[in-house]
This record gives C-alpha cells, structure tokens and sequence, in this order.
C-alpha cells in the first residue's frame, strides 16, 4: 500500500512551519517596573539604591560579583592571589573585554577606578570600604596588584558592591546619563520619569544573555503597579509596592510571585547628635515605643521579619535581639521622665517615597504619639532625602531600608548621616577588618550587634522582604536580593 504522500508532505510543511514560527517569535525582550526612578546612573557617586537595580551587573561589573544566592565568585578578575600576610591582592583580569564604547578595558582602568574611590575628592557614597587601599600597582594590561594597610578578611566582599564597580576615564564626564560600562546589556535611553531602555551587548566578553532588549519603567504610584502587572503592560515588576495585592496575583495563573529575603535592614533612623536624640535614654524611650509587628502587618501586610539590630537575620551570625526592644508603652513614658521629658517633645520624621516608609511612618507616628513624642511627618523625593537627611543631616528621625549587603560597618563611622560615635565600636570594626579567622568573626560580627542594639542607636523595625511579581513563564529572576540588582543576565522566556 503506498503511503499517503500529499499528507505527510503537508504534515511535514506544517510542522517545519511552526518551528520556524517558534523561532522567529521567541521572545527577546522584556519590561521590567521598579518604583523609584534613579536621581543619576554612576553607582560609584551616591547613594541611592535605584543606581544599582538598574546599572548592577546588567551595566557595569567589578572585580569580583554577587550572585543570586549571595555568593561572591569572579567578575572582570579571572582569579586572584593573596598573600601570606593578606595585604597583598594580585588579580589576573579577563583578556578581551572592552566596554561599550569598544575600547579595551585593562589594568589601567582598575587603578583608576579604584583611585578615583578612595581619592581625597571621591564622591562615593561607601569610601569607606576602599580607605584601607596603601596601592594599586599595574603589573600588566592584566595583572594588577592591589596593597592593604593591614589585611581585610571583607576585601573581596566589598570589591562585590556596586560602588566599586570598574569605570573607564573617558566614560566620566557622561556617566551619570550616558554610562559606558563592560556588563551584558549596554545603555540605550532614558525617557526621564518614565523608562530606560538597555540592548543586548553584542561584544560582551561573557555569555551572551538570552535577552536583546530590556526596558526598565518607573512606576511610583501603587495603585498604577497593580493595574500595570494586571494589564500585562510589564512583564516583571521588582520590589512590588502593594503586597496587599500579592494573594490576588498568586490565585492568577498568568503570574508567579517571587518572596524572597533581602539585605535590607528596615529602620527608624535617628540623628543622634541632635538633642534629645543624643541622650540614650531618649532613644530607649523610641525603640519601646514601637511596635514591630504593628508596622510589618499595616505598612507590609505581614511581609518581613523583625529585627532588633543592624543584621539580616539570614545570616549565619546574626542574633536575636528583638527582647532589648519590645513594645512597651509604660517604659517608653518612664524612660522619657528619666530622660527630663515627663511631657514628651516635638520632632520631625522624614519619610521617602517607599511604601514602607511612606506607610510605615503614618504607624510609628501614632505608636510615638501614645507616648508623648511628637513627629511631625514630612514627605520627601529621594533627591530631597539625599541632601536634607543623608548629606543634610538636618533631621530627626526617617524611615529607610538600608539594603547595602552586611553594612553594619556604618556604626563605625560618626560622619555618617545619623552620627553615631562610639570608639569601642570603632575599634571593634577595625579588628573585624583585620581577623579572617571565620570563628572569631562571627563572635566580633555578633558582639557589633549587641553592643548597637543596647546602645538603641536606631528604632530596629523588620528586614525588608523582596517582592515581586513576573509573568508565569519569565525564568532566572533574582528571588532573593543579596545587594540592589535587578540582574538581566540570566533572565529568559520558558520556550
């Protein structure tokens, strides 16, 4: 019997059709929304958290990266060697990565960037993870030795940030709107208050992302980001501002929803050289006056963990100390009479656009007022936040989530934006610095806890949970946030 020819002919036309269609409409391109816009895109001059969910790994690179699960693993360094009394960091860099502008990136541009850095003139907002550099040597275009004061058992750790990512001199007087990095995805536009728009790098010296285009939106409103993830207009939105609406999201089967665990420690920040905030029985008053739970389920409708220091509670060091802290009215009066304020007092709370600050701040001001504190609340952009609170340091209380990884290291600096000055606490960081022995680390680690937790410097609210909601079929997202990134470089669409 001869076979039916004109059928299979037609089945084997259909069939090559729909491959070639599958291939031609694979999908290469995404939207991914955030809620705040960054102020500028250079992560090496300042402090907002936006520079780096967009630039981080997808733009510019450093020496050594986070990945997803916090690990730290080789970035534009290929290997290193240390020596043996740990000052001395020799990095081999990868041959033949240029950046964007095609230029060819090399052991000058490392000392540069890390000069520029730590330099007398740096705008840095993290300088001070680089202030231990002696010198940076370029051995060859691939070699550079980098020499330490006293050795740093974080070193690599903080080559990982994205302040210490590897810029080109040419690239500077543009960076902060046209940056030219040597990451995966290149710079295209920016629609200021709307998107910015990255392209695959053709040139990358890596594996090539699966993704040519990517658009990053800003949508600030959490009214709009509900109705924009429902619309469908974006495909990821990251750090989703209305948990309210993630149960609705989790029933739909369009969408999967992505909780995670980031670095970011949620807190009630204090001027502590301002009066009566410099009185620690003050700030004792403040830290009882709070109730965590209250703020994490009517600003984060239960999305967060409370904590009673500056540590995230997925580390292996952290410890619990939410007790030095618990809500207690009664206590927050006694403390306050004790204090010489039998009647309370009157300050400010500056609140930035995130809804945990934004929500959150309504909360505290109540549970403050129960005791007699009055703040006056004061909604602020972030580029008001940077020069009134974070440079400024013209206020009295604020709501930030710091999401630098392990930074409890800013206690140890009085110039930082809320001033606290504690030389035990200095010289406790400065032996942390030098100590690589992972034991006796984590006992340092443990005891810089204790001693910020007991000293109430700030209000410890929750570590700042990662939300975020995709399209079903969107793989290779970050879930958990180990530094700010919304990294591209391994997303894809499921065929």
């Amino acid at each position: 019997m001869r076979p039916n020819l004109k059928r299979s002919l037609v089945s084997g036309l259909a069939l090559g059709a729909t491959l070639l269609a599958s291939q031609v409409w694979a999908k290469d391109d995404i939207t991914v929304a955030m809620q705040l816009e960054p102020p500028h895109l250079d992560p090496t001059s300042a402090a907002a958290q936006a520079i780096d969910s967009v630039v981080y790994s997808n733009i510019f690179e450093g020496l050594t990266r986070f990945m997803g699960d916090g690990a730290i693993v080789p970035g534009l360094a290929e290997s290193w060697e240390i020596s043996e009394d740990g000052k001395t960091y020799t990095f081999k860099l990868h041959d033949g990565v240029t950046f964007h502008d095609g230029t060819t990136m090399d052991g000058e541009d490392v000392k540069f960037s890390l000069d520029r850095a730590r330099g007398e003139d740096s705008a840095n907002a993290q300088k001070a993870l680089f202030a231990g550099i002696a010198d940076v040597t370029v051995v060859d275009p691939l070699t550079v030795q980098v020499t330490l004061s006293e050795p740093n058992g974080n070193f690599l750790f903080n080559l990982a940030w994205g302040d210490a990512v590897i810029v080109a001199p040419e690239s500077i007087e543009n960076i902060k709107t046209a940056p030219v990095g040597t990451g995966a995805f290149k710079f295209s536009n920016w629609v200021q208050g709307d998107r910015i728009d990255l392209e695959r790098n053709a040139e990358y010296w890596g594996t090539q992302p699966a993704l040519a285009k990517a658009t990053i939106k800003f949508i600030s409103d959490p009214t709009a980001a509900f109705a924009a993830v429902m619309a469908e207009d974006v495909d990821v939105f990251s750090g989703f501002p209305a948990p309210e609406n993630l149960p609705q999201f989790d029933a739909d089967p369009r969408f999967q929803v992505l909780v995670g665990s980031t670095e970011g420690e949620t807190i009630l920040s204090t001027n502590n050289k301002q009066p009566p905030f410099d009185n620690v029985k003050v700030r004792q008053a403040l830290a009882h006056a709070i109730d965590r739970q209250a703020i994490i389920d009517g600003a984060m409708f239960g999305y967060g963990t409370p904590i009673g220091t500056h540590f995230a509670p997925h580390n292996p060091a952290y410890v619990d100390l939410t007790g030095n802290s618990a809500h207690d009215p009664e206590k927050a009066k006694a403390l306050l009479a004790e204090a010489g304020f039998p009647d309370g007092f009157e300050t400010t709370l500056h609140l930035p656009p995130p809804s945990y600050a934004r929500r959150g701040g309504e909360i505290i001001a109540a549970q403050l007022a129960a005791v007699g504190i009055k703040a006056e609340i004061t909604n602020v952009e972030w580029a008001q936040w940077l020069e009134t609170v974070f440079r400024g340091k013209n206020f009295g209380l604020t709501i930030v989530s710091h999401t630098e990884p392990m930074d409890i290291g800013i206690y140890a600096r009085p110039e930082y934006y809320f001033q606290y000055d504690n030389k035990a606490f200095q010289d406790l960081m400065a032996s942390l610095n030098e100590t690589t022995d992972p034991a006796m680390r984590t006992e340092m680690l443990q005891k810089a806890q204790t001693v910020i937790s007991e000293d109430y410097v700030n209000g410890y609210l929750f570590q700042l949970a990662n939300l975020g909601v995709a399209k079903a079929d969107v793989q290779g997202l970050w879930v958990n946030a180990p530094t700010a990134a919304i990294d591209l470089t391994g997303v894809s669409w499921a065929n």
